[in-house]
């Protein structure tokens, strides 16, 4: 009987089922609900939201996929071609070592968007663990975790994170882990009060009330209904990490060569920028369609998900 109760509010709790007072008058469906269909039928009515979206679908296709058929290495170098233009041979041109421009700005999107993704990863982690932990449990924990917050808040991602590449190295396992760790503090506090609001509904209540433990309740419960706000500050973390990658690339303490990235190849480039402007044009034009693609998806995505739209 008990599990039937859990099961049947594990259900309302998905937004599937009405609750029904005993007079039956309805409390009305659980916000949070909506399909996938839905989600996707409102973001296809946001063009740029849309069109952000089929960019970032093309670009991880040819970026991924596209060493797979232009064979060419990125480390190779021919410096008797240095600085030459673009060719039937090199459709890109070289740089000044004579290494292949469209190898590299493949191989490099590839380290780019992997530490992006993976950085975003270990950030939303982070801070749907401490937000969802500080709001569920309170008391001291609230306390200690949220000053936490607010104290990494308080410092600037930028020098926090020139300071931690060089104390602790510039591997690229360092670089994703100190950008994640520079920045679970705006997925905390989003964390956070979804899971104050959705903590005082019914059916968490209910869930206490069947027996059922604190950490089944916060996860089977609470956590799918802060999904659509997780999903939109991963939208636009990745887009902070990216930029964030090629900021420090750029200074030196990211990526190093001879791993080519789109931020690396930005500082390479800085000294031919009058005489082969487009060596620092073509990575600067990726970085930054990247981040606005990732940006305008994620706004449409707030919409999209907000099942009052």
């Amino acid at each position: 009987m008990t599990q039937s109760i859990e099961t049947a509010f594990e259900v309302l709790s998905e937004g599937q089922l009405e609750i029904v007072r005993p007079g039956g008058e309805g409390y009305g469906p659980i916000p949070g609900g909506s399909t996938r269909r839905g989600v996707l039928a409102r973001l296809g009515k946001n063009k740029l939201a849309f069109v952000s979206l089929c960019f970032l679908i093309l670009l991880h296709l040819i970026v991924f996929a596209g060493p797979l058929f232009w064979r060419v290495p990125p480390e190779s170098m021919n410096p008797a071609v240095a600085l030459s233009g673009w060719s039937l041979t090199h459709p890109l041109g070289v740089d000044d070592l004579g290494r292949d421009e469209l190898s590299r700005m493949l191989y490099g999107g590839r380290v780019t968007l992997a530490v992006g993704f993976a950085s975003m990863a270990f950030s939303v982690i982070l801070g749907v663990i401490i937000g969802t932990s500080a709001a569920f449990f309170g008391g001291v924990t609230d306390v200690l975790l949220m000053r936490l917050t607010d104290a990494m808040m308080a410092i600037p991602n930028l020098f926090f994170v020139l300071v931690a590449l060089t104390v602790l190295g510039k591997s690229p396992l360092m670089v994703v882990l100190v950008i994640g760790f520079s920045s679970w503090m705006q997925v905390a506090r989003v964390v956070y009060g979804e899971t104050l609001k959705w903590k005082a509904y019914e059916f968490v209540e209910a869930s206490v009330a069947t027996g059922a433990s604190p950490f089944r309740t916060l996860v089977r419960h609470i956590l799918p209904q802060t999904y659509p706000s997780v999903i939109v500050s991963a939208t636009l973390g990745i887009a902070w990490s990216i930029l964030t990658e090629s900021a420090i690339s750029y200074l030196g303490l990211g990526i190093q060569p001879p791993t080519p990235s789109w931020g690396n190849m930005l500082q390479n480039a800085q000294q031919y920028v009058w005489t082969a402007p487009m060596l620092a044009v073509l990575p600067g034009m990726g970085v930054t369609l990247v981040v606005l693609a990732y940006n305008f998806l994620g706004d449409g995505l707030r919409d999209a998900l907000d099942s009052r739209y």
